[in-house]
This record gives C-alpha cells, sequence and structure tokens, in this order.
C-alpha cells in the first residue's frame, strides 16, 4: 500500500474578539442554517465540496450514521447560497466543556476564488460563539477550533489566519494515498 505524509495544521480562537469578519461577496450569497437533519442533503454537501481534495472518512458512513450524528443537539450545519444554488458549507460540532469545532468547512469547486469562502467562514465561526444561544443545556463557547491539511485546498490555511485563527498544533503522518473520488469526469474544474 502506497503512503503520503500528510501534515495536519489545528488552528484555534480563544475570544468572539478573536474573529476578524471578511466582507461579505458581491451578488446574492446567502448563509443559511440547515435545520432539518438531512443525511442526503449532508452526504451531498460533503462529497461534493470533498470530492477533488480527498475527503474520504465519511463516505462509508451508513444513513443511520449520517442521521445519528446530525441529530446531536448542537450539531449544525450553515450553508451558503449563490442564487439559491448550494455553494458551501460548514458544519459545527459542539463538545465538553465550551469547546466548538468547525469540523467541515469548503466550497464546491464552482464557487471557490470568488470571495464566498472568507464570508462563510466568518459567518460559520461567528454562529460557533453564539452556538449556546440557540441550545439550551450547551454550556457558552469558550474556544472555537478546527483543523486543516496538506490535502485540502490551496487557499484554506490562508483563509483561517485572515478569520483570526491561530495555530496551535502541527502534527505530519503517513496515511494510505487514496484516490479522490471526485468530480466525475467533464465536471469543473476541467
Amino acid at each position: 500500500m502506497t503512503t503520503i505524509a500528510v501534515t495536519t495544521w489545528s488552528l484555534e480562537q480563544t475570544a468572539p474578539t478573536d474573529l476578524l469578519p471578511a466582507a461579505p461577496p458581491e451578488g446574492d450569497v446567502r448563509v443559511v442554517r440547515s435545520e432539518v437533519p438531512s443525511p442526503e442533503f449532508s452526504r451531498f454537501l460533503y462529497a461534493s465540496v470533498g470530492g477533488d481534495i480527498h475527503w474520504t472518512d465519511r463516505l462509508s458512513w451508513t444513513y443511520a450514521r449520517w442521521r445519528e450524528h446530525l441529530e446531536r443537539p448542537g450539531v449544525e450545519t450553515w450553508v451558503a447560497y449563490d442564487r439559491g444554488t448550494p455553494a458551501g458549507y460548514v458544519e459545527l460540532d459542539p463538545q465538553d466543556d465550551g469547546v466548538v469545532e468547525i469540523v467541515y468547512f469548503g466550497l464546491l469547486p464552482a464557487f471557490r476564488g470568488r470571495r464566498i469562502g472568507g464570508h462563510l467562514l466568518s459567518y460559520g465561526t461567528a454562529r460557533a460563539w453564539d452556538l449556546a444561544d440557540r441550545w439550551p443545556g450547551l454550556a457558552a463557547t469558550k474556544r472555537v477550533w478546527l483543523h486543516t491539511c496538506s490535502k485540502d485546498g490551496e487557499h484554506a490555511m490562508v483563509n483561517y489566519e485572515r478569520r483570526g485563527f491561530r495555530l496551535f498544533d502541527t502534527k505530519v503522518e503517513e496515511e494510505p494515498e487514496v484516490a479522490a473520488p471526485g468530480p466525475w469526469p467533464g465536471a469543473y474544474p476541467a
């Protein structure tokens, strides 16, 4: 089995004032919470955003596993729409003691490079900071964190740093080399 070295960077914010919001993009871009747990929609977003950047860990999840995850208190999916079309998403997952992880964040390939990502990350991070306001019983957010890796999009790390996230850990591990599942032949980018 062929392996590749993958660098994973973990970043955090420790106060709401750490967030450095991006300017909203031009045009009709809206960010809306996906309030109905929908395994089909969440799997579509996951596969469509991550298909060309080697997101594979959730591809084997069953419908029941998706539903179980999405129905956990505090798990939220926020979707960016460009003129009514899903452009990308951010998924929030509360952990113990007021910690919220941005588990997934990204844009479909056709929407990258249009300043939607900075806006979506700003919006999702702000929602991570006020997550307890929407979920009684959750502790107030004290820390928001995420990780990115050398397999992610080329602009991911820069976007996180521009939004005020600070690096707190770096790891390099060997992983099995897995083919990216998409996009399908002929899809964007050509």
